[in-house]
């Protein structure tokens, strides 16, 4: 099976001069975890997360009104194309310690595929739960907690 089949083909993304305020308020209205950052072309210029607000805009005492995305994003972000296979993109999660992967293809956007999709599909439950023990083995190692990077 490749990443194609299993991605969200509709992606709600933010431009790098928005602020982290609308950033905030996309991810709370569509209940996501992850925006990629793409200029007006579609271009993958990184991804911003809950976590990236958090600790990059609130904890630093930011005003999230006035703080662009691109200031705060995640800036070498990892990506996958839509044909790679399941098992591949499981590894590159893991590889990143992300829970979610953009979905990039003639350099531009064009969906995201999450370890969830992975796991609701049932043939693949193996990879996600591989993939997932990685990541918070990595991150636990590394002193932090167990959430996401992405």
């Amino acid at each position: 099976m490749r990443v194609r089949e299993l991605m969200h083909p509709y992606v709600v993304t933010i431009a790098p001069m928005e602020s982290a305020a609308l950033a905030a308020r996309l991810l709370s209205r569509y209940d996501l975890g992850a925006l990629p950052v793409c200029q007006g072309d579609g271009r993958l210029r990184g991804v911003v997360t809950d976590r990236d607000l958090v600790l990059r805009c609130m904890a630093a005492g930011e005003d999230p009104d006035q703080l662009p995305v691109g200031d705060i994003m995640t800036r070498s972000c990892t990506w996958v194309g839509p044909d790679a296979g399941i098992g591949e993109a499981a590894a590159l999660m893991a590889r990143a310690q992300v829970r979610r992967l953009p979905v990039v293809e003639d350099q531009r956007v064009i969906g995201m595929v999450s370890l969830g999709d992975l796991a609701r599909c049932g043939r693949y439950e193996m990879e996600a739960g591989t993939a997932l023990a990685r990541i918070s083995r990595r991150v636990s190692r590394a002193g932090g907690d167990t959430e996401d990077r992405q």
